[in-house]
């Protein structure tokens, strides 16, 4: 799977999670040059607090397109500190 927006892959790996329909990737996979943690946080009933990257490219920033779960309860905890995406950002094969 990849991610990309703004024409750069922001993250490639063959071993995604999907939950709900999101694909999360490997902490290592993402490529951190485009990533900025912010301070938006938003929590999930059973995946527990979220938090979000901002990503940059080319001087073009998207607001907390990406975000993580550093500390996920037991029932997510298989995709700790893993990376999914939205606003805009495509997830493909």
């Amino acid at each position: 799977m990849k991610a990309i927006w703004n024409d750069v892959t922001l993250a490639e790996s063959d071993a995604t999670i999907e939950v709900e329909g999101n694909q999360y990737f490997p902490p290592d996979t993402i490529r951190r040059q485009y990533f900025q943690e912010t301070p938006t946080h938003t929590t999930c009933a059973w995946k527990g607090l979220a938090s979000y990257y901002t990503v940059t490219v080319d001087g073009k920033t998207n607001p907390d397109a990406a975000w993580f779960y550093p500390d996920p309860k037991p029932a997510a905890a298989e995709i700790k500190d893993y990376v999914a995406f939205w606003k805009g950002v495509r997830v493909q094969p």
